[in-house]
């Protein structure tokens, strides 16, 4: 009876025109390539590792210093606004004796890490951009990617490297 009643909603569908309807939704699905990469991924780096980049939107509402606890750090100053949550999380399972992380926007970046043995900002590490590099310990490192202006967001792209 449940059927029925379905059945009386709907009108029938002639059998020769199913491939057609099949046909055109798989031109419509090969017709738009997926997204290339998802944003605000984490990334785990093992022995080996040599270089991965992962994307986001820059800014927020809270400040990089409310982040980092302090105005300055050895890497630079703790400027500009983010999100309250980190928006990568890398996970080392080993020492790296040198690693960088480089933001590249077309605004000016900032930048918060917090992780073993401490926590580190930056403004500008290269002309405009946010950028630490160094030798790191393993363990999870939370990184925050900030902007001068508070709620302005921006595309960026956040290079993880071993090479100089």
């Amino acid at each position: 009876m449940i059927f029925k009643v379905f059945s009386q909603n709907f009108p029938r569908i002639h059998p020769a025109i199913l491939p057609l309807g099949l046909c055109l939704s798989s031109w419509v699905s090969l017709s738009f390539p997926a997204q290339a990469q998802s944003m605000f991924e984490d990334a785990t780096l093992n022995p080996g590792f040599t270089s991965t980049e992962l994307r986001g939107l820059s800014g927020g509402n809270t400040t990089l210093k409310s982040i980092a606890g302090r105005s300055e750090t050895a890497t630079g100053s703790c400027l500009g606004y983010t999100d309250a949550d980190p928006d990568h999380t890398l996970k080392l399972n080993t020492a790296f004796g040198y690693l960088r992380l480089q933001v590249n926007s077309n605004i000016d970046t900032t930048m918060v890490v917090r992780g073993p043995g401490g926590t580190w900002c930056n403004d500008d590490f290269n002309d405009r951009n946010a950028g630490i590099e160094g030798e790191w310990q393993p363990g999870d490192y939370r990184v925050w990617i900030g902007n001068h202006s508070r709620n302005q967001t921006a595309p960026y792209t956040l290079k993880v490297t071993t090479q100089r």
